[in-house]
């Protein structure tokens, strides 16, 4: 198999790609054909398959991994695949980490690594709460560390929601170290807890996409949803220490225009904003450097509001 990321024009390709996208379509001489999206790991390329009703095409949706027999070609200016055999393939033909974006780190590392950060909460009933969902919710682990956090903008693959917590972790934990009014415990667990909506509000891979209750409600409510539940099973929590801990992870996008419920009111809440925006906008940045390219400007960035370049090296 040839990764998305190194076909070049010319080039035969027999082996398993992703159906990110189907649609049945009619050219304009009245032919139907079928416009598909592929994809794998290193990104994403058009595909046609233009006599669908031959024998070498079977049967497949969206989401499938197929199997097929194709050759490359240019079309204004990008790639395009010309399939003309394609097989859909059956459990075990593939491995479905060769198909989506995923992190660079090791996973086990980086929860270890977040967990380690976890253990400076001395508050014991933050600590009952990080042991409620990190220890004692082995399902809500496994999706924590398989989620993105996001569907594009940043850390969007696998292992994504993971990496952006431990380094909003580790911006708070920085912050807490410098300016002593900061309460350590609540910023650090805010910091922890601040995008666990995202296990409900993206749908796993391949798909990663917004779900219903992501549509409707958003991670920021889901989360302080799943918060308020877990809380109900520890006695005596402090009334007040849920509220600023609830209020950091509504306040957390900080503006209303960025879906913010709330404007940070206490310090932990700002903190925890600044912490998030900067690891997100840093994210942007380095995704954009890994894009192969020999021009040190690599284009408009809507979300920075800038064109980006490469910095000089010395």
């Amino acid at each position: 198999m040839k990764y998305i990321k190194d076909i070049r024009e010319g080039d035969s390709l027999n082996g398993v790609y992703l159906v990110r996208k189907k649609t049945n379509l009619t050219a304009k001489n009245g032919r139907p054909y079928i416009s598909l999206t592929l994809q794998d790991k290193t990104g994403s390329v058009d595909a046609k398959i233009w006599e669908p009703g031959s024998a070498g095409i079977e049967e497949f949706g969206e989401l499938d991994y197929i199997d097929i027999v194709a050759e490359v070609q240019i079309y204004q200016k990008k790639f395009q695949v010309n399939i003309k055999r394609a097989r859909k393939c059956k459990e075990g033909e593939y491995n479905p980490a060769d198909y989506v974006p995923v992190t660079t780190r090791n996973v086990d590392t980086m929860f270890h690594d977040m967990m380690v950060l976890a253990n400076k909460v001395k508050n014991p009933y933050l600590r009952k709460l990080i042991v409620a969902f990190f220890a004692n919710d082995p399902e809500f682990v496994k999706k924590f560390k398989k989620s993105s956090a996001a569907k594009t903008v940043h850390h969007g693959y696998m292992g994504g929601l993971l990496e952006h917590t431990l380094s909003v972790m580790k911006i708070c934990d920085m912050f807490a170290d410098n300016y002593d009014f900061l309460n350590r415990d609540l910023l650090l667990t805010a910091a922890m807890f601040h995008d666990i909506g995202k296990t409900r509000e993206l749908s796993d891979f391949p798909q990663n996409d917004y779900t219903d209750e992501g549509q409707l409600i958003g991670h920021i409510v889901i989360g302080v949803e799943m918060i308020d539940d877990k809380i109900k099973d520890i006695p005596d929590f402090p009334k007040a220490l849920s509220n600023e801990l609830r209020h950091c992870i509504l306040a957390h996008h900080g503006e209303f225009e960025f879906g913010s419920p709330k404007k940070p009111a206490i310090a932990e809440a700002a903190a925890l904003n600044f912490a998030d925006n900067a690891d997100a906008k840093l994210e942007i940045f380095r995704e954009m450097f890994r894009a192969k390219t020999d021009n040190d400007w690599l284009g408009w960035q809507s979300l920075l509001d800038s064109n980006i370049r490469r910095t000089t090296e010395q």
